[in-house]
């Protein structure tokens, strides 16, 4: 028997990486599943995004599982896919317990030579995104006075790093979204927390894009180039996490072992996260 049986999460961005790990945790919980994924390629992103195809594996992935899935086609940025979105999960499974706002694009640019495409498509995706998700979800969960909301924001929304300062900004931005949310909420039994990563082993750092942040010289810098790089971030010798460590976070978050955890933000950094005052 799993802690999620008779309950429905909702994921966004949840074709593959982390949110695909996040379905497959919580269908093992027993949980119903519904996600949206872009499920195509931004302008501004350097590293392939998730593919229709990558959207059904995890379909097939939780009803393997013996779970009901719904994977649907639809962009944060936008606020009638996400309320499409939403409705459908409401009206197909019945109910909408928990919310995973995960969906999020890494790319990289000083300020001085940002362009307006790559800081509006990190800024709409990374934390309008999470704003929509949210709106969209909160009706019904006040209406049945119940509810827990999960964004993922990251380490970079409580340190500033060079180079990706409109990424640090999104998940700065969500942090203040998640503690504002909280105090709107919790009246109606619902509780809304961030999840804060150090690197994550998925394609939004394993690419030649990201390596270039920590070896700038090198000709064409490799995952095993880069592993000590990351690793120097991190007190634990571990040069990033598995999504699999984010999706147990998640899971407590939503549980009822945390039902009176609310506002806060919870590292999963491999100790990242002792070296700073936040």
């Amino acid at each position: 028997m799993g802690r999620f049986d008779g309950k429905v999460v909702l994921i966004t961005g949840g074709a593959r990486g982390q949110g695909r790990s996040h379905a497959v945790r919580f269908a093992q919980e027993g949980a119903d599943v519904a996600f949206c994924d872009i499920a195509s390629q931004l302008g501004t992103v350097p590293y392939p995004m998730s593919t229709p195809e990558d959207l059904a594996e995890t379909v097939k992935l939780v009803e393997d599982l013996d779970r009901r899935c719904i994977g649907v086609t639809a962009d944060v940025r936008d606020r009638a896919q996400v309320d499409a979105f939403v409705e459908q999960a409401r009206t197909e499974l019945g109910r909408i317990d928990f919310l995973l706002a995960n969906a999020g694009i890494f790319t990289f640019s000083t300020v001085a030579e940002m362009d307006d495409a790559t800081w509006r498509e990190m800024i709409d995706t990374n934390l309008t995104g999470v704003f929509h998700a949210m709106r969209a979800v909160l009706p019904t969960m006040i209406e049945q006075r119940y509810g827990r909301i999960v964004a993922t924001s990251s380490m970079a929304g409580k340190m500033g790093y060079a180079n990706v300062a409109h990424y640090c900004a999104a998940k700065w931005g969500v942090i203040g979204l998640v503690k504002s949310v909280a105090q709107e909420v919790a009246p109606h039994g619902i509780t809304v927390n961030a999840v804060c990563p150090t690197g994550v082993d998925t394609t939004m750092i394993q690419n030649e894009a990201a390596y270039r942040l920590f070896l700038p010289d090198a000709d064409k810098p490799t995952r095993e180039d880069a592993a000590p790089a990351f690793q120097s971030l991190n007190a634990i010798p571990v040069p990033w996490v598995e999504p699999v460590d984010i999706s147990n976070a998640m899971a407590f978050l939503c549980s009822d072992e945390a039902r009176y955890i609310t506002g806060e933000t919870i590292a999963v950094a491999a100790g990242q996260n002792a070296a700073n005052a936040g």
